[in-house]
Formats: structure tokens, sequence, C-alpha cells
């Protein structure tokens, strides 16, 4: 327990220290250097360095398993982005241009707007499981967030410098702005750290620290600039300092906390749905801020005109944005009812599948049955077929008729156990087997009811096969599938070919299924479940789907694809057993059992 309890103090060391030594430096040099360019030097590139290591930090927990996790950790490291952007700026205008404010237009936008990807961070709530937003409305939200903080800032400063130009005023309307922003971002982080009891409170518990720690050093530097007092690298610099050092700290203790969304979080509608709603409202904001501006600011009214005009373009821009968003909805909605349909026309066409397997299976009971009571009399007429054939004194002739019948009667008796074998409902037992025997008992049942359709089946046997390890009865299964699915095929046409080979291919044996009927349609469906083209009542679409299952099961492959000189073919493939003949390895496996 103690060992653990030093471990986790290491490890704590380990991810402040550096970030301490970094803020303890600061503020030595801060407070030892004079006011003047070499202070400004020095804080200028400083605080473009720490939302870069900052942004390092954080991006460095986005290769989680949960996409919502990786897309938060992205968002907060584009907010650190967009600061930087903005240092970057402000350090070439103050340190390159010698402008000794170093406010810029552009600059100050990347400022602004840093917060907006902290917002839509949190509207993924990555603490949560089952939300199924897709990305693409979350980029909506992001979109509508932005253009009302967009419209807010030029809403809240451009006035004051295009229309009616005043630089005081318009630093204070755009610290006004900000200030508001960075409210709602800490109200956001309020909401959360109560909904969450998981690890993710304590990451929403730092970001708020964050997020006060920066808007109280934001208020103290305007202030500061207020009366003169601010320059770059100041100790009025401290906060900032202390706000991008704690987001790297935070970065760093992430990867160290099982962050994983709350199997138990429970959210009511508005919790489930107030990203979209925050981002609507804010489109709907704006014309309250039009009417202000019309009917209650003291403002000149060339700076109420303009304030209308950016109403009218923001209002345009997030209405387009609302009702694409609805568009996709409906889309989406659309295909829901699709799916819906398609899985109820399903469930139908399984409900009388099941229905149609319940009397094929009390059909294959009685055939069973039927099948064993004819192996009683074949029995007797092998005995007296055999008794005719070793009497001396029956005539040529009589011996003669009484060895066809013998051949029939086991002709027959291979039919009724190949019938058994198929209506057997037993467990699947892998054994070695030979698939010769196998597929000869699937053909000689098909080929019962095939003398009057005008269908031939030819077999090509393309070597000596080596065993395969499977179960008898689901290969005779698929098997008896493949050459059904042929004949069907073939009787649509009015009767053809199928040529069944076999072949040993490197450490495989393949089993093709060639017809010449009209071949598939669509070969890249044919293995889906109720994906079928056989007229209703014909067939249900999951025969070819469960031989897929089998051979996947026995470790092999099975492909469909049409002929070039017409007609289809099936492919199976299965993995041999290192032995020449399924005797071979039976023996072997017999005298080593032996041993």
């Amino acid at each position: 327990m103690e060992s653990g309890v030093h471990s986790s103090r290491t490890l704590s060391v380990s991810v402040i220290a550096p970030w301490l030594v970094l803020g303890v430096g600061f503020t030595v040099v801060a407070l030892v250097l004079p006011r003047g360019h070499s202070q400004t030097t020095f804080g200028d590139i400083f605080l473009c360095l720490l939302p870069l290591l900052a942004n390092a930090a954080l991006l460095a927990n986005a290769g989680t398993p949960y996409r919502r996790t990786n897309s938060f950790w992205i968002l907060m490291a584009a907010g650190c982005g967009l600061w930087l952007v903005g240092s970057l700026m402000w350090t070439y205008t103050e340190l390159v241009l010698g402008h000794p404010s170093g406010y810029t237009y552009l600059g100050n936008i990347a400022y602004f707007l840093h917060p907006v990807p902290f917002m839509a961070a949190l509207a993924l709530q990555p603490h949560a499981r089952g939300l199924r937003e897709t990305l693409r409305y979350g980029i909506i939200d992001l979109s509508l967030l932005a253009t009302t903080w967009i419209y807010v800032y030029a809403f809240s400063t451009l006035p004051w410098i295009y229309v009616a130009p005043n630089p005081q005023l318009y630093l204070i309307r755009g610290w006004q702005a900000y200030i508001g922003e960075n409210i709602v971002y800490i109200c956001g982080l309020i909401f959360l750290l109560f909904q969450t009891r998981s690890a993710w409170r304590k990451i929403y518990g730092h970001l708020l620290g964050i997020a006060v720690v920066h808007t109280v050093g934001f208020l103290v530097i305007a202030w500061a600039s207020l009366s003169g007092s601010y320059s770059s690298g100041s100790i009025y610099d401290l906060a900032y300092v202390v706000t991008f050092l704690w987001l790297g700290m935070l970065g760093m203790m992430a990867r160290r906390m099982k962050l994983e969304p709350d199997q138990n979080a429970h959210w009511e509608e508005f919790g489930r749905h107030w990203p979209q709603w925050l981002a609507i409202a804010g489109v709907l904001f704006i014309p309250f801020l039009a009417g202000w501006s019309i009917f209650l600011s003291r403002a000149p009214s060339a700076v109420r005109e303009f304030r209308l005009m950016l109403t009218l373009v923001a209002l345009m821009v997030g209405m387009g944005l609302v009702f694409f968003r609805q568009q996709l909805i409906n889309q989406e909605r659309q295909r829901l009812v699709k799916t819906l349909q398609n899985s109820l026309d399903n469930l139908k066409r399984l409900q009388s599948q099941f229905v149609q397997s319940e009397k094929l299976a009390s059909l294959g009971q009685l055939a069973a049955g039927a099948a064993h009571e004819i192996n009683n009399p074949l029995t007797a007429i092998l005995g007296y077929s055999d008794l005719l054939v070793d009497e001396e004194s029956a005539g040529p002739r009589a011996r003669s008729l009484a060895e066809k019948i013998r051949d029939q009667a086991r002709r027959t008796r291979e039919l009724v156990t190949n019938l058994l074998s198929f209506a057997r409902q037993v467990p699947a037992e892998k054994q070695l087997l030979d698939l010769t025997s196998t597929l000869n008992g699937a053909i000689q049942l098909r080929t019962l009811d095939l003398r009057s359709k005008n269908i031939r089946i030819e077999v090509q046997n393309r070597g000596i096969l080596p065993a395969v390890r499977g179960d008898p009865n689901q290969l005779l299964q698929v098997f008896f599938q493949m050459i059904s699915n042929a004949v069907d095929a073939m009787e649509a046409t009015g009767g053809g070919v199928l040529t069944v080979r076999t072949e040993r291919e490197r450490t495989n044996v393949a089993i093709e299924f060639s017809d010449t009927g009209p071949g598939l349609s669509e070969p890249e469906r044919v293995f889906d479940p109720f994906y079928t083209t056989k007229p209703v009542g014909k067939g249900s679409g999951l025969g070819l789907s469960i031989c897929y299952g089998i051979i996947q099961e026995h470790g092999g492959t099975i492909t469909g694809f049409n002929r070039v000189d017409g007609g289809a073919t099936f492919r199976i493939e299965l993995p041999a057993v290192l032995a020449l003949l399924p005797q071979l390895a039976a023996a072997t496996s017999s005298v080593g059992q032996s041993r």
C-alpha cells in the first residue's frame, strides 16, 4: 500500500515539477527585468511557447479507443492553437512592426474565438455513454456557435473601428464580449461538473479552475491596460502563464487517468440535447441584440445601421446552417425509417421461414421414420439376394437377376443412409472425413428428381483428395445447398449442366460448383442474409448465408462469381489435414492410440 502511495506521489511530482519550474522562472524574470524592450521580448516569446507546449500535452490524449474522447482533446488543443495564433500576431506586431500596444484586429479575433472550441469540446460530453450524435451534426453545431460569437464580436467592436473610430471604446467593448464568452464557458463547466461522477469530474474541475483563473487574470490585465501600467512580460501576465501551465499539467495527468465513458450516466432530455439547443439559441439571440441596438442603444445612427446589416448577414448564415442541419436530420430519419421497414420485412420473412422450417422438420422426422422402416425390408431383400447368388442349383439367369436385385438394394440402402444422415439433428462434431464420399452423398440425394428436368451433374476429380477435419452433416448440408441452388437456376432456363470439380490446392481442398444457368445478378450480395432472387415462397435468402457461416466455422472460404462463358461458380476451400488420404490419417491415429 505504501509503495502504491509513493508511486502516485512520484507521478504527481514528475508531472507538476517541470511546469512549476516554468512558472517560477517566469515570475522571477518578470520581477527582475526592468520594463522595456527586453521584458517585452521575453514575455512575447514565452507566451507563444506556453500554448505550444500545452497543445502538445493535450493532443497526447487523443489516442484512446473512444471517438468523442479523442475529439474532446483535439478541440481543447484547437482552442490553445487559436490563442497561439493570436500570440504570434501580437508578437509580430509588437516586436517586428514596433507597435507598442501589440493589438491587431485579426489577432484579437483569434484571441476572442479561442473559447469556442472549448465550448464545442464540452458539447461532446465525453464522459457520457450512448450519445449517438454524428460528427457532421457536431460540426454544424460548432459552426452555429462560432457564427454567434463572431457576430457578437463584430457587433461589439467593428463599429468603433470602421464606422465611428474610437480605439478605447473598441477595446472596452471587445473585453466585455470576451468576458461574456468566458462566463458562458464557465457555466457549461459547472453544469457538467454536477452531472458526472466518473473520473471526468476531476477533468471538468481542473478546467473550471483554469477558466476562472484565466478570466480573473484577463480582468486584471484589462484594468492595468486602462491605467497604462501593463506591458508584455510583466507580472500581470502571470495569470495567463498559470492558465497554460495548468492546461499542460492537466494534459499530462489525463494520460495517467482511466478516462472512460460512464456506464451509469443517465441523461434527461435537456442533458442529452443541450449543445444543439445552445447553438440554436445563440442564433435566435441575434435578433435581440439588433433590437437592443435599434431601440435602446445611444450609439450614433451610422453605428446602428452597421449593426443592423451585420445582424442580417449573421441571420442568413445562421438560418442557413439551421436549415442544413434540419435537412440532414430529415435524411437521417428517412434512412432510419427505411431500415426499420426492411427490418420488419425481414422479420416477417423470418417468421414465415420458421413456420416452414417447422413443417420441414416434421417432414424430416416422417422421412427418417420411413427410412428406418424401409431399411428392414431392404435388409431382408439383400439377404435373400445373397442366398440366391450363392445357391448352387440356381441357373445363370437366376443368379444374374439376383445380383441385379442385390446391387439395386445396396444402392437404395445408400440413399436411405444419406437421407438419414441429412435429416439427423446432432451437435456439430468435427472429425477426419473424406470429402469425396460426403459430396457423392449430396449428389445422390439431389439427383433423385433430375431426370425429368433436363439437368445433368458431372463430377471431375482431379487427383486424390486429402482428408479434412469437419462435421459431415454440416458439410453435407452445404454441398446439398450448392447443388440445389444450381439446379434451381438452370431449371429457370430449361436445363443445363452442373460441373462439380474437386482438387487439392497447396494446403487446401477446393470444390467448385459451376452451372450453365443465368449467372449471379449481384455476386457481392449472394451471402447476405435474406437476399434472394427467387420468387416469393421459393426461397428465404438464408441458405447461402448459413453455408457461409458453416464454411467459416470450418476455417475455410466460400466465394461466388460469374463465369466468362455464362453461368455461375461457387468455390469452397477447406484446410486439408497433413495426410495423403483419410484412411491413412485414420490408420495413423489408430496406431498412435494403440501405442
